[in-house]
């Protein structure tokens, strides 16, 4: 109790310095003050003047002269009449005025807010006197299976109202004394240790529980109360769930209820997960329920975990798993592979040769019915008259094979074969495959030579290039001469082309010189003929003579550039008429090394660089032109130089006609010297000996000065 003295003396303090108060005041007022009343609260700051006017006191009590609060008119101060009780108002809202008899306001309002100071004079309660619970064998220990709930009526957040809650007593006291825990401040009872390892081996209880519940926190006074908790303790039935089998593409009502989880605990929620993610759930009651269709070639199985958990989403216990299996419908029919290239089978193959093997694949599930397919040819149908079929086909395996039909070279089939699952049976699901069949030929005819390859030829055969032995099958071919006596003739065993072997001494013009050329099949020996070559020997025309004509100089840049030197043929006689003219390099290796020739026409070719670098000097070509039966040689003078940007030669730089040259520079600057040298000696000469000339004249005949 605070005596009304020493609120006196704080309220004159205040009024002391009114420079202090602030717009709205502010009074506390112990609640179920015991002292004397009037209890002086604060002195307001009415005017010293009041004049005629009254004071008027009103705020949200709603009541006039009989509320707890009143104005002393003569002091002006605020007083309260009688004892109050914060639980029944916490705070109350008044507003001080000075008003005439009329109801004018002559000063105000004042704004005063009375706070009712907490004692603590609440007991705690419990929300119930008894509570009763189901406590499941298998729950973790530490894991809260009830929270207390308890409340007071003092302040919030003050130590009036702060709760702890303690076990005090437990019946009976087996397997162990200890066998629950409580928490202070939340008030979560929960199995200990001790009591979780004694639930695992029996099913003991009921227990029977007295717990308190008390204010002021950790202080030991305080007011309690108390209340009984009775627990049932049951047998578990959080059991594994097993497997189930949900068919894809279920046509019921959804949410649909597939199985179930029990904790036999109370206070429990329940708490489902799937890996994959899936359209699962579970209800308050642990039923589950798949939300939509399933689709097995999407997801085959799931994973589903249920956990029970309290209020706070902590586990009781290890979570159960639920194995989902979708089961397989036909949904899907057989595809065949993408159609590659065609399939060559030649012709005259026997019957029984595998074409080709279809495969066909199904998405249902692998070993079933519903994957099993089977294969049915649709084309080509039996030729009508035919002795039997073209293809036959292995409804099993998808082998098609030849039959007993002849096959012509050269045809092109489409087979078109249908794939069905089900096995073939009713209601199965199919696709059409294709397969493009091209029937070759074969080498099932001998090689004939097209002509008799007899002929005259002009020159000696050094002078020919080749003949070529034409064959109706030209692919598989060996050729070989047989009776080349003097070793003169080879013939290329691939292309048949015959070329001279050396030089044929001997042979003399007019006469002939016959061998046998023979073809044989590589893939059929037995396959050949042969065909008589007649070689004529003619008179060999004059050699050429090779005349040189030169050429004038031209430019060409390195490193490589991407241009070169014209060469025109240069007939010097101009008697073989008009072209064309073959071009070609002299026979020196280094010059068909360092440079290309391309011929352009029939009268000019291209000179360029071989090489990215040739030393930049001068170079002499030797180009060799042909026409008709003469040749000669050109020789193409080439200047290699550096190239500047341009990609232009940097030549050097002749000497300007008019300028000298070094030496002839320093010749005349020493022959200017010597004459200038020269000159200064004749006139040192000179004064010298004028100067002997005056010293030795007599002395009578210099002229005396005058004096001034």
């Amino acid at each position: 109790m605070v005596p009304a003295w020493l609120w006196l003396l704080c309220l004159s303090v205040i009024q002391a310095f009114p420079e202090a108060r602030a717009a709205e005041l502010r009074v506390e007022v112990p609640e179920n003050y015991g002292g004397n009343f009037p209890l002086y609260l604060t002195k307001l700051p009415l005017p010293r003047e009041k004049a005629e006017g009254r004071v008027v006191l009103s705020g949200d009590s709603g009541m006039a002269a009989e509320g707890p609060f009143a104005v002393d008119p003569d002091s002006g101060f605020l007083v309260v009449t009688r004892a109050l009780d914060r639980e029944e108002q916490a705070e109350y809202q008044l507003q001080v005025t000075l008003e005439t008899e009329d109801g004018h306001v002559l000063w105000g309002p004042q704004h005063v807010i009375v706070h009712v100071k907490d004692e603590n004079d609440q007991v705690p309660q419990f929300s119930q006197a008894i509570y009763r619970v189901r406590l499941s064998q298998g729950t973790r220990p530490g894991i809260p299976f009830l929270f207390l709930e308890a409340s007071d009526g003092d302040a919030p957040g003050t130590a009036n109202s702060d709760l702890r809650f303690q076990i005090l007593s437990q019946a009976p006291a087996q397997a162990s004394s200890d066998m629950f825990q409580l928490e202070p401040r939340l008030g979560a009872l929960a199995l200990s240790p001790e009591g979780s390892t004694s639930l695992d081996h029996a099913l003991a209880g009921p227990y029977q529980l007295l717990v308190q519940v008390k204010d002021m926190g950790d202080q030991a006074s305080g007011h309690q109360a108390t209340a009984t908790i009775e627990i049932s303790v049951v047998e578990s039935t959080w059991v594994p769930l097993g497997t189930i089998h949900l068919a894809e593409n279920l046509e019921v009502l959804y949410p649909h209820h597939i199985s179930q989880a029990r904790w036999s605990g109370g206070d429990v929620h329940y708490h489902l997960e799937s890996q994959p993610p899936g359209p699962f759930e579970v209800d308050t009651e642990g039923k589950l329920h798949v939300t939509r269709e399933l689709d097995r070639e999407a997801q085959a199985e799931y994973m589903l975990q249920v956990w029970a958990q309290n209020s706070h989403g902590e586990d009781y216990t290890a979570p159960l798993e639920l194995h989902v299996v979708v089961t397989d419908e036909n949904d899907n029919r057989p595809i065949c592979l993408p159609r590659g290239p065609s399939v060559s089978i030649p012709e005259l193959s026997s019957p029984g040769t595998e074409v080709t093997r279809l495969s066909a694949e199904d998405a249902d599930a692998p070993g079933s019915p519903n994957s099993h397919v089977v294969y049915r040819l649709l084309s080509p149908e039996p030729i009508e008259g035919a002795e039997g079929r073209t293809f036959e086909l292995d409804p099993t395996s998808g082998s098609v094979t030849l039959g007993t039909a002849p096959l012509k070279a050269g045809q092109n089939i489409l087979l078109q074969v249908l794939a069905i699952d089900l096995a073939g049976a009713e209601g199965g699901l199919s696709s059409t495959c294709e397969v493009a069949v091209r029937i070759t030929d074969i080498n099932d005819h001998a090689p004939e030579f097209t002509t008799s390859q007899q002929g005259t030829w002009k020159g000696y055969l050094a002078w020919i290039g080749s003949q070529t032995l034409v064959m109706s099958n030209s692919d598989s071919a060996r050729f070989s001469l047989v009776n080349d006596s003097e070793g003169w003739l080879c013939i290329k065993e691939f292309s048949g082309e015959v070329h001279t072997a050396q030089s044929l001494h001997g042979a003399q013009p007019g006469d002939s010189y016959t061998v046998i050329v023979e073809a044989q099949d590589a893939d059929e020996p037995g396959l050949s003929t042969s065909a008589t070559l007649v070689v004529r020997f003619l008179k060999a025309p004059p050699a050429p003579t090779l005349s040189l004509t030169p050429v004038p100089a031209r430019h060409l840049c390195t490193p490589r550039q991407d241009y070169g030197v014209l060469i025109t043929s240069e007939d010097p006689d101009m008697v073989s008429g008009h072209g064309p003219y073959s071009f070609s390099l002299g026979p020196n290796p280094t010059v068909q090394r360092d440079w290309r020739l391309q011929p352009l026409n029939g009268s000019h070719a291209y000179l360029t660089l071989a090489l990215h670098w040739v030393e930049p000097r001068e170079h002499v070509v030797p180009v060799v032109v042909s026409h008709n039966a003469r040749m000669w040689q050109l020789l193409v003078r080439v200047i290699v130089c550096r190239c500047n940007v341009e990609g232009q030669c940097m030549r050097k730089v002749g000497r300007m006609k008019g300028m000298p040259t070094k030496l002839s520079a320093v010749g005349i600057l020493v022959g200017t010297l010597a004459a200038i040298g020269f000159f200064l000696i004749l006139i040192f000469t000179h004064l010298a000996l004028a100067r002997k000339k005056d010293l030795d004249q007599p002395a009578d005949s210099v002229p005396l000065k005058a004096a001034v």
